[in-house]
C-alpha cells in the first residue's frame, strides 16, 4: 500500500505489489485465452459486476512476514506502514528472511476470520497472497520464499481461508504485488541490496506470471484479483499477466496492473473522493489505524463511529469500502479491530438494507448526513442517513419534489409523518435520535425521482454562507486528512495538518457584484497562508493566529468580484511553506461597496 510519510519518490513506489523466487516458464499462450472482456457489452459487464456493486463492503487483510518485526528493527521503531519495514529499514534480504523463522501463526482461525467479516456485514475478503517483500502465503512451486518452505508453520494459509469463505458464502479475492518484489532478483523497488539485482522481464516471466497462475487455479472460485501498483509495468510486462485472468471467468480486477489496462475498478487509497467517481466503479481502501500490516505500537485507532460514517459516505457516492485488518505473526486479528468490526456489524444488522445494492445520492450536498437510494421493481426508496439530529425534530430533504408513500425509521420500524415545503420535503422526527452515530429513515417515494439541485444562495441581504458541512473535502490519501467534526454543537473542518488537502464549495449568486470573503477560523500558533480561488481568480491570503483551535475569530480573507449570476465555486488551498493547521466553521461572502 502507499506510504503515508515518505519522500515523493518513495511515495510513488509505495502503491505497488508482491512476488516470489524460483523460475518456471510462462504458461503458453494457447493455455490461456486473450483478454476476456475486450468485447464485453455494457449488459455483460453489468451482470459480471452485479455482486460487487451490491456488496458495498469488504475486508482487506494485509498479512505476512512483516508482522514478525511488527514495526521494530534492531530495537528501533521504523517509521511508516508496517509492511514496508524491509524497505524503510533498508534490511538486507538475507537478514529479512530470518524473520520468516518466527512466522508461525498457530492461532490462525480462518473460519473465525470469515465469520467476523460476515458479522460485520462484509460480503467479500481480499487477502495479500504476496506483498512487496516477495513472501507468499501459499505453497508456490516457483520459489522457496513462501510460508510452506521458509516458515515453521509449513502449511498453505490460503486454502483454509478459501474453504471458510465457501462455507459462509463470502467471496474471496487475492491481492498480488506484480511489480515490486524486494527479494526476488529483477523485482522492482529494492535499491539497497545488490543481491536483488536482475532483469524485470525475467522476473515477470519466471516468478510473477507462474504465481498468478497458481493463485488463480488452486483455490476454487476467485472473485477479485487486486493488483498493486504498476511500478515499471509497461505493456509488454503487463501482457504476460493480464491474459491469466481468463482462468477465472467473471473475475473482477482493479486499475493497478499497468501497461494501459484500466481494469474494472478504481482504487482511491486512504481517502474518499469528494464527489465519487462518476464513470467508474470504485473502491476506497482504508485502514483502521495508521498501518496496513501489523505494527505493535500503532494504537491510533479510528472510532467505530468514523468507520460507520465512512461506509455510509462511500456508499452515498456510489463506491465500495474495503476496510483493512493487519493480523499478528501468531495469526490473530488485533482486538481493537475485532471490537470495531463488531460495532459496525451491530449497526449493519439494523441498517444493512440502506447499504447493500444502493446507488449514489441524488442530492448535491446534505448538511445533516448522507443519502443512499435503491429502486426495486420501479419503486424508489431514499435512505436518509442522519448524522446530526435536528434540534427542532424537522428534517429538510432539500430539493425533493416527489410525493411520499411512506417514511419509517429502520431502527424500530416506526412510521413518520412528512410534509411538503417550498425547499423540499420535511420529515418529522422524534425528539431524540435512536442511534447517535447514524439513524436511518427509509423514504419511499411516488413516481420517478425528481430532485432540484439546491446550492447555498444569497440571503436577502446579499450574503452567501458556506458552512463546513457543505464543503467538498479533498484528501489526497497520504499524510493527514481534513475531517468534518462537531465542537460545541457546531460543525467545523478540522485536523487540517496536511497542506496537500483542500476544500471547495459550490454556490449560487443572483445579484453579482463585489464581495468581501471572510471565515470563522481558529488557528493555534502562527498565521497560515492560503490560496483563495473564486472561479478562476486566485489570491494569496494569510489567516492570523487566533490563539487556539477552539478560539474562533472572523478573519477577512480578501475581496472578489463576481460579474455573472449563476453557479460559482470557491476553493481554499494551503500554501505548503509555513502552513499551520486551521479549523474552519464557515466562509462568508458579503456584498462590499
Amino acid at each position: 500500500m502507499k506510504h503515508k510519510d515518505i519522500s515523493p519518490a518513495a511515495a510513488f513506489l509505495a502503491g505497488l505489489w508482491l512476488f516470489a523466487f524460483m523460475a518456471v516458464s510462462v504458461p503458453a499462450q494457447e493455455e490461456v485465452s486473450s483478454w476476456p472482456y475486450a468485447n464485453e457489452t455494457k449488459e455483460q459487464k453489468d451482470a459480471r459486476m452485479a455482486w460487487w456493486r451490491d456488496a458495498r463492503f469488504g475486508l482487506f487483510i494485509h498479512w505476512g512476514v512483516y508482522a514478525v518485526p511488527a514495526g521494530t528493527y534492531k530495537d528501533k521503531q521504523i517509521g511508516g506502514i508496517g509492511e514496508w519495514i524491509m524497505c524503510r529499514g533498508q534490511i538486507p534480504i538475507a537478514e529479512y528472511k530470518q524473520f520468516a523463522r518466527q512466522f508461525n501463526p498457530v492461532k490462525y482461525d480462518p473460519d473465525a476470520w470469515v465469520k467476523l467479516a460476515k458479522e460485520a456485514g462484509m460480503k467479500y475478503i481480499v487477502i495479500t497472497s504476496k506483498h512487496h517483500d516477495g513472501f507468499a502465503l501459499f505453497d508456490s512451486k516457483v520459489t522457496d520464499w513462501d510460508v510452506v518452505d521458509a516458515a515453521p508453520y509449513g502449511k498453505d494459509l490460503l486454502k483454509p481461508l478459501a474453504k471458510a469463505c465457501r462455507k459462509h458464502g463470502v467471496k474471496l479475492g487475492f491481492y498480488y504485488s506484480q511489480a515490486q518484489d524486494w527479494t526476488h532478483p529483477g523485482g522492482a523497488g529494492n535499491t539497497w541490496d545488490p543481491a536483488q539485482a536482475g532483469d524485470m522481464d525475467e522476473y515477470i516471466k519466471n516468478i510473477a506470471a507462474p504465481q498468478v497462475k497458481e493463485i488463480l487455479t488452486n483455490y476454487g472460485d476467485i472473485a477479485v484479483l487486486w493488483w498493486d501498483t504498476p511500478y515499471d509495468m509497461n505493456k509488454q510486462r503487463a501482457d504476460m499477466l493480464q491474459p491469466l485472468i481468463a482462468l477465472q471467468p467473471g473475475i473482477i480486477t482493479n486499475n493497478r496492473l499497468g501497461g494501459g489496462y484500466p481494469g474494472d475498478t478504481d482504487t482511491p487509497e486512504q481517502h474518499i473522493p469528494a464527489t465519487g467517481l462518476k464513470d467508474r466503479d470504485w473502491e476506497a481502501c482504508m485502514t483502521m489505524n495508521d498501518t496496513w500490516g501489523f505494527k505493535s505500537y500503532d494504537h491510533n485507532w479510528k472510532s467505530a463511529e468514523m468507520l460507520i460514517q465512512n461506509l455510509v459516505d462511500i456508499a452515498s457516492k456510489g463506491g465500495n469500502y474495503l476496510l483493512n485488518v493487519g493480523p499478528t505473526a501468531e495469526g490473530e486479528i488485533p482486538q481493537a479491530s475485532v471490537e470495531r468490526l463488531k460495532a459496525v456489524g451491530k449497526w449493519m444488522k439494523v441498517n444493512s438494507q440502506s447499504i447493500y445494492g444502493t446507488s449514489a445520492s441524488p442530492f448535491a450536498k446534505l448538511t445533516w448526513g448522507r443519502c443512499t437510494q435503491k429502486t426495486v421493481r420501479g419503486k424508489t426508496t431514499l435512505y436518509l442517513h442522519i448524522f446530526d439530529w435536528p434540534a427542532a425534530g424537522k428534517l429538510l430533504v432539500p430539493g425533493l419534489r416527489n410525493e411520499i408513500r411512506k417514511a419509517v425509521l429502520l431502527a424500530g420500524n416506526r412510521k413518520l409523518k412528512t410534509e411538503s415545503a417550498q425547499d423540499g420535503v420535511i420529515v418529522n422526527l422524534p425528539a431524540a435520535a435512536p442511534d447517535p452515530v447514524d439513524t436511518v429513515v427509509a423514504l419511499q417515494i411516488k413516481g420517478e425521482l425528481k430532485v432540484d439541485k439546491i446550492l447555498p444562495s444569497q440571503k436577502p441581504d446579499g450574503t452567501v454562507e458556506l458552512s463546513a458541512a457543505l464543503a467538498d473535502i479533498h484528501n489526497p490519501g497520504y499524510g493527514g486528512e481534513i475531517k468534518l467534526e462537531t465542537r460545541d454543537a457546531v460543525r467545523n473542518l478540522g485536523y487540517w495538518t496536511d497542506p496537500r488537502c483542500w476544500v471547495e464549495w459550490s454556490y449560487v449568486i443572483d445579484k453579482p457584484g463585489k464581495f468581501e470573503v471572510s471565515a470563522m477560523v481558529a488557528v493555534a500558533e502562527a498565521e497560515c497562508p492560503v490560496e483563495l480561488i473564486v472561479d478562476n481568480a486566485k489570491q494569496i491570503v494569510r489567516i492570523p493566529s487566533t490563539g487556539g483551535y477552539a478560539a474562533y475569530t472572523k478573519a477577512v480573507l480578501g475581496t472578489v468580484t463576481i460579474d455573472k449570476a449563476g453557479e460559482h465555486n470557491l476553493q481554499l488551498k494551503p500554501i505548503k511553506e509555513n502552513w499551520q493547521p486551521a479549523n474552519i466553521r464557515t466562509v462568508l461572502l458579503s456584498p462590499s461597496p
